[in-house]
């Protein structure tokens, strides 16, 4: 089954993703800046699209790059502050030092992400290693537009600990909590659902849990739904 989610973020022409990433990361960021090598905020674009959806490592992405973990941490303000990025925060209330602390980072138009990770055409994404972070940023980019277009605070997080547990979105409702698995898989597997499971009977309880996908939508005895991707904003 072709994976519907990324035909709009890689629909554009090349050029228009050529011409937005030279107009709105490489020309007005690096103005704010004052950057004087180019080359070198051009590798730390790629390499952050590159771990999109993962815990960021200051010092490894410093190490990547060539530029000190200040610098670096300057730089991913600055995208922050022009709309390009945007962070998930963590999710560790009294949960103690065994949560991880440490922040996401995700793009704020998925056409530029793929540019950036050098996907050219729709059908590409399926076979690319990261296709599970670009679904992932989709999905997310869809839950903080939702909250947005109602006047919401975001309230998004997601959660994970030392041992490796982790849920990739929590949206907190008051002292609800809803759960929600990102996959970018067309067919549904049980096991999408174990950690959820796992946080919902050891760390906190979940008011709803849901397994967004790209699949068809189902229902579970038990409470689950899993949900085409196309009805995130439904969800939020």
């Amino acid at each position: 089954m072709r994976q519907r989610v990324f035909d709009a973020s890689v629909a554009a022409p090349r050029h228009s993703r050529e011409g937005r990433a030279q107009t709105y990361v490489e020309r007005d960021v690096r103005q704010l800046i004052q950057l004087k090598d180019a080359t070198l905020f051009e590798k730390f674009i790629k390499l952050l699209a590159g771990r999109v959806g993962q815990i960021i490592n200051y010092d490894s992405l410093s190490s990547d790059v060539g530029a000190d973990p200040k610098t670096i941490k300057r730089w991913l303000s600055i995208l922050e502050a022009s709309f390009i990025v945007f962070k998930l925060p963590p999710y560790f209330e009294n949960f103690g030092k065994r949560v991880i602390k440490s922040p996401k980072y995700y793009f704020t138009d998925t056409g530029l992400l793929s540019y950036m990770l050098g996907i050219e055409k729709p059908e590409q994404v399926s076979r690319d290693p990261l296709v599970g972070g670009l679904f992932e940023n989709l999905v997310i980019l869809e839950a903080l537009k939702a909250r947005y277009n109602q006047g919401l605070m975001p309230n998004l997080y997601f959660f994970r600990d030392s041992g490796g547990n982790e849920i990739d979105l929590l949206q907190q409702s008051g002292r609800d909590l809803v759960g929600i698995e990102i996959k970018s898989s067309s067919t549904y597997n049980a096991n999408f659902k174990k950690g959820l499971d796992r946080f919902n009977e050891k760390t906190a309880p979940l008011a709803r849990r849901y397994i967004i996908y790209n699949g068809e939508a189902r229902e579970f005895s038990d409470g689950f739904e899993a949900v085409p991707f196309a009805r995130t904003g439904e969800l939020f």
